[in-house]
């Protein structure tokens, strides 16, 4: 891992260790690195949402995902939205105010408490299972993202959720065998 992009170091820990206890494996695979670019994502031009492609070039061809696509107008409200929240900014507003994903986690992971990730298993997951319903969820599906996601968007590193489940990953330009498909 490098430095946060978006999270402090300490609300990094503490994710991770809240990855850790959702999907075992899942903090030392980046999962809390997904995360942290995620609410980053618009401290990049282009904003780190969208990988280019059509291939990763782990397998050959281009490395067409090191390249970050632009987004239009409204796929960058949509996604300020999502992300920040709607601010009072005029823009954002058109359906009433969103609480995004940055203020969620940032209040989430204090109401964990900087301290969890040195805490014994059983307290880690008292705290956890305290945790509004929404908020868990989206943690949780942002673990899975990350977790099982491909490995440019921050998590999945060294492919560890594909190994975990026996998946090989992208294989393009490569593709498929008739018989890998049709196979058990």
């Amino acid at each position: 891992m490098t430095s946060p992009i978006w999270l402090t170091q300490g609300e990094h820990e503490t994710l991770r260790a809240v990855m850790d206890r959702l999907i075992p494996g899942a903090g030392a695979a980046g999962a809390a690195d997904y995360v942290d670019l995620l609410l980053g994502a618009f401290s990049f031009d282009p904003p780190r949402i969208f990988a280019g492609g059509p291939f990763s070039g782990r397998h050959g061809g281009e490395a067409g995902f090191e390249r970050w696509l632009d987004l239009g107008p409204v796929e960058e409200i949509a996604w300020r939205i999502r992300i920040e929240g709607t601010k009072d900014v005029p823009e954002r507003s058109f359906n009433g105010p969103v609480v995004g994903w940055q203020d969620r986690y940032r209040a989430v992971l204090a109401t964990l408490g900087a301290d969890l990730a040195s805490q014994p298993a059983e307290e880690q997951d008292r705290r956890i299972a305290e945790l509004d319903e929404d908020d868990r969820t989206m943690i949780f599906e942002h673990a899975c993202e990350a977790h099982y996601g491909d490995p440019v968007y921050g998590g999945n590193v060294d492919g560890a959720g594909w190994k975990a489940i026996g998946f090989d990953g992208d294989v393009l330009p490569r593709g498929w065998t008739d018989a890998e498909v049709s196979e058990p």
